[in-house]
């Protein structure tokens, strides 16, 4: 039972998990400055930056996605400026405007694009590829994590997210003041100096990384989820921010571990065949967390309301 959990679970429950902390870290603030639909557009631009990439490589390599997508996501980024401004519309109907006509365009390119011999369709741009993101080569179990021939052979997609959730980690405590200060009280933040609008544009950057090294692993379902849902949640159950960023990982967490085995494990409970996919599981489990904070959170009367720090 060990070497089979090592084998064929414990890779993508690590990089699941670790994707969903990526994205929750800088979904708190954005939900609080009533920008939860940004993570939502990234999730949605990065499609045809992925597409354009394998078209002009040929390939689905890593470094050449990673750069689709960042790019596609920094239009994205644009676009969405260039028609508030121009326009004098919302943010929000900007973002609407620019993710679904982006989103529909790389679901065009991609089914016209000859990918039936890549693991790249429309089921991977939604769902990811999560459950093949296996470690065949720990045939020794936990021991495995010990010996370096087995190590070699992790999946890459593992590497990738941890050093996306540890970089989006590090600037989350590196700029919590600014961060903070920018998200209560702008105003005050301006009078004292700090460069709000940088801070803000940082911010959409460090959620663009997030969702862009974890939309090859997991999947726009997710990326989408862990940005609003777990979030959320923590906001609607305290007052205070460092508690609310620390529950939201922990949901976060809990959206990712359980969702997994709730995708592997439940349909052989209720006695059927096939296991369900882990992606639409996660995010469901996701917003089952966010449910149950709508009923029993001591603040669920404000969520979303920057009422205090």
């Amino acid at each position: 039972m060990g070497v089979e959990f090592v084998q064929f679970s414990l890779t993508p429950i690590l990089i699941g998990t670790l994707a969903a902390i990526a994205c929750a870290l800088p979904g708190n603030f954005l939900i609080l400055r009533r920008q939860a639909l940004i993570g939502d557009a990234i999730s949605h631009v990065v499609l045809p930056g992925i597409v354009v990439a394998f078209l002009l490589t040929g390939t689905v390599a890593a470094i050449p996605m990673l750069l689709g997508a960042g790019a596609a996501a920094l239009l994205a980024v644009i676009l969405i400026e260039a028609i508030r401004r121009v326009g004098q519309i919302e943010p929000g109907a900007a973002m609407g405007v620019v993710f679904t006509a982006l989103f529909a365009g790389g679901v065009l390119l991609l089914e016209q694009s000859d990918t039936s011999g890549v693991h790249l369709d429309v089921d991977h741009a939604l769902m990811g590829n999560l459950e093949t993101l296996i470690w065949l080569r720990a045939t020794d179990g936990w021991a495995s994590l010990t010996d370096a021939a087995a190590l070699a052979h992790l999946p890459p997609e593992l590497g990738r997210m941890a050093v996306t959730a540890a970089l989006i980690t590090a600037l989350t405590v590196i700029f919590w003041r600014p961060l903070k200060l920018s998200t209560f009280d702008e105003g005050f933040a301006r009078a004292i100096g700090l460069p709000v609008s940088a801070i803000g544009l940082a911010l959409v950057i460090a959620a663009a990384v997030a969702a862009v090294a974890a939309f090859d692993a997991v999947g726009s379902i997710i990326v989408i989820a862990m940005f609003i849902c777990p979030p959320a949640a923590a906001r609607l159950m305290t007052n205070s921010l460092s508690v609310q960023v620390w529950l939201s990982v922990a949901f976060a967490t809990l959206s990712a571990v359980l969702g997994y085995v709730l995708a592997g494990y439940g349909p052989i409970w209720l006695g059927y065949a096939n296991a369900v996919s882990a992606a639409g599981m996660i995010a469901t489990v996701s917003g089952l967390i966010l449910g149950l904070a709508c009923l029993v959170g001591p603040h669920r009367r404000r969520a979303g309301i920057a009422a205090g720090a």
